[in-house]
């Protein structure tokens, strides 16, 4: 799949089964626990991938390293009901357990259990832990970051809304209806005329996290 390498692609299909399987279920998850039975009655409170998988946005995932699963649906007036940030804590479980992920991926790594040598030999088909692994964190710190985004229908427009100021706030109630156009338009098209706006917003993050969870180990 445009250039990927074998072991390459089962690292990220491995990655896309855990990652969004865990990304999903925790919005379910943190929802259930405010009271909102929405999740659980579309059978979404599982970690059963094949619930939560996207065709499209796992394709994407595969091939250019971020993508999307299904949006787990759950009822804001019912969660506002419970609380007036219930719906930001439930939008905010998703990319917190891709953090987690990555750190938990990280602590073999940082501690010297796995390294780049002493692994599987590099003509085997299936790639060593140690590739695995850094798969693994690059792409949930990317998946983390990219649903940060304060763009419908990411998980960072309802993070972001809860914080804004009212102004703002209703701003954001205009463009939302507009997001995922904007969206397609900003991954797909705006990197043709040079403006990768993802990229420039990533770039400073990235490499950051990925020295503060990895230090000078990887």
């Amino acid at each position: 799949m445009l250039g990927l390498d074998f072991s390459t692609l089962i690292s990220r299909i491995l990655t896309l089964v855990i990652a969004f399987s865990v990304h999903e279920f925790s919005h379910a998850k943190v929802a259930d626990l405010f009271g909102d039975d929405t999740p659980r009655q579309n059978g979404r409170l599982t970690l059963n991938p094949l619930k939560h998988l996207d065709i499209f946005g796992s394709l994407m995932l595969l091939v250019a390293g971020f993508g999307w699963a299904k949006p787990v649906p759950v009822n804001p007036y019912a969660l506002a009901r419970r609380s007036p940030s219930a719906f930001m804590w439930v939008s905010l479980a998703g990319p917190a357990s891709n953090f987690m992920m990555a750190i938990l991926a990280a602590i073999p790594l940082r501690a010297g259990w796995v390294t780049r040598f002493g692994t599987l030999g590099t003509a085997s088909l299936l790639p060593s832990p140690y590739a695995f692994l850094t798969e693994f964190i690059f792409i949930n710190l990317l998946l983390m970051l990219f649903n940060l985004i304060p763009l419908a229908p990411l998980d960072g427009d309802k993070i972001f809304s809860y914080f804004a100021p009212p102004p703002l706030a209703r701003i954001l109630d205009v463009i939302r209806p507009y997001g995922p156009i904007v969206l397609m338009l900003l991954v797909f098209i705006a990197p043709r005329f040079g403006f990768d706006v993802f990229g420039w917003m990533m770039s400073p993050a990235l490499p950051n996290l990925w020295t503060l969870l990895l230090g000078g180990n990887v």
